[in-house]
């Protein structure tokens, strides 16, 4: 038997202007798609002209200038609606999604599909149901007492994983999806038996214990930081649109 770890699996991920999913924009974004372990993947690539100031921190981050992307980058509306669909037809084909701290990349997305096509991410999701998984919910919860930080970086490190190129929207997606496989043979016994849709589920209930349990520390230390509880996409607010 082929367990989901081992099988087909796509992976997401994105570079921005910054971190507030209800006002940042996508600059670059990746589609990395591999159908067994050790075969070669597929990758699409969108740069992204934002229409926006690019900070310079986030230049620093991902070494995409506001100049480059201006002579390189398309214009977001139709490559919004472009990685919509090409998730939306992995969903099709049974894929599961693996998105590295998921309610930022599919919130985000789902923000600029609001504000350049009027749409939203679930209306690409109603024929076939998004099933993510994320490496950062299921670390947390099925390692929950190890110390240390747990960026994508970190589980590399930790799972013995190559990243290669990080803060590229392509490298990150594969180390991401490298690191559910090894976190799928590493608690085989405890994820074998469950199935892609059933990890969907039970990832929304532990992120949102996670999440409480990282508001009720902030609370201890005197800051009141909200932590949102919703996975994989947060609920649209009204300054979103």
């Amino acid at each position: 038997m082929t367990f989901w770890y081992e099988g087909p699996l796509a992976a997401f991920d994105t570079e921005t202007t910054g971190v507030d999913v209800e006002t940042d924009r996508i600059v670059s974004a990746a589609v990395v798609v591999q159908d067994a372990p050790g075969t070669r993947p597929r990758v699409s690539r969108w740069l992204v002209n934002p229409g926006v100031p690019v900070p310079a921190e986030a230049t620093a981050v991902h070494g995409l200038t506001e100049e480059h992307l201006q002579h390189n980058g398309r214009w977001p509306s139709p490559v919004m609606e472009e990685i919509a669909r090409e998730l939306g037809e992995q969903a099709m084909r049974g894929r599961p999604l693996v998105v590295m701290n998921a309610p930022f990349d599919l919130t985000l997305l789902d923000r600029e599909l609001r504000r350049h096509r009027a749409s939203s991410l679930e209306r690409w999701f109603a024929s076939a149901p998004l099933r993510v998984l994320d490496p950062r919910v299921l670390d947390k919860h099925l390692d929950r007492y190890r110390k240390g930080r747990r960026t994508l970086t970190d589980l590399c490190a930790h799972y013995g994983v190559a990243l290669e190129g990080a803060h590229d929207a392509a490298a990150d997606a594969l180390a991401a999806m490298e690191v559910v496989r090894a976190l799928g043979r590493r608690f085989a016994t405890r994820l074998e038996r469950l199935s892609p849709a059933e990890l969907h589920t039970l990832q929304a209930t532990w992120h949102a214990a996670q999440a409480r349990g990282l508001q009720a520390w902030f609370a201890r230390n005197g800051a009141e930081e909200p932590v949102d509880t919703a996975w994989p996409l947060r609920p649209e607010l009204p300054a979103a649109a």
